[in-house]
């Protein structure tokens, strides 16, 4: 039996309103910032897709207020289930908005696993939308999503990150740091994130860098999910690069 949910939000953003509204309501706006690889009809009724390792979701747009508020949902599922998610937008002064999130539904019999990795997950990635607006306005990521399931447990995941990337875990913000990836120089950056056991961000003058951990209940799925804002980068190249750093990562 499906379970009924919502989930809200709000962040100050170091941004205007036309600024954010460009973050969420497109798709290279999205893409410099959350998961996966999105797609927008601007209008109410067009469709949202977001892809991830090869598989789309689809979402119906039911709220088009350029400036102001974003919201879609999906389909109802043969179980009941379904997820909306509602952007309202708020102007401050000085330049600053106000970003409230809304997101509610049904979830299935999972839903409590569910539920509270969509709490830590929004955590993470409002804390990157902050980062984008602040360190790379107006500019477009290309965006890097790949997996390892079953990388192992948190207590040998991100021990191993962590000295991956020149530390030692727990790492905290403002720690410096160094990604070393197959094929390519290595790059300086300092960690602007951390929630021990669940997510570490790393940025540097070129990107935003996001490792994410799934939790034993959903398969401890090692997940990366890094923007770069290199002009020169070339997609597939750099996804190759970091899905063999993931591969070769060092977990048992």
């Amino acid at each position: 039996m499906g379970h009924e949910f919502e989930l809200r939000k709000e962040i100050e953003l170091p941004a205007t309103p036309e600024q954010v509204w460009d973050a969420i309501a497109t798709g290279p706006g999205l893409d410099s910032w959350f998961m996966g690889r999105s797609e927008i009809e601007p209008r109410e009724g067009g469709t949202a897709r977001l892809t991830i390792a090869g598989h789309t979701d689809e979402a119906t747009i039911v709220g088009w207020e350029p400036g102001k508020r974003f919201a879609d949902r999906t389909a109802t599922a043969d179980d009941g289930s379904f997820m909306a998610t509602e952007y309202l937008i708020e102007g401050r002064d000085q330049g600053s908005t106000v970003l409230r999130m809304v997101q509610s539904g049904v979830l299935g019999d999972n839903w409590e696993t569910e539920y509270e990795a969509m709490t830590v997950g929004w955590d993470l990635y409002l804390g990157t939308l902050a980062a984008y607006l602040r360190y790379f306005p107006g500019r477009t990521a290309i965006p890097v999503t790949v997996l390892r399931p079953g990388a192992g447990d948190p207590d040998r995941v991100w021990p191993a990150v962590a000295a991956a990337v020149g530390g030692t875990h727990p790492l905290t913000e403002g720690t410096p740091v160094r990604l070393a990836v197959p094929g390519a120089a290595s790059i300086d950056g300092v960690v602007d994130l951390s929630t021990p056991s669940a997510f570490l961000g790393v940025r540097t003058a070129g990107g935003l860098y996001r490792f994410v951990h799934s939790g034993e209940e959903r398969g401890d799925v090692l997940f990366l999910s890094h923007h770069v804002f290199d002009p020169d980068a070339e997609p597939v190249h750099t996804e190759q690069s970091w899905q063999r750093w993931l591969d070769q990562l060092p977990t048992s």
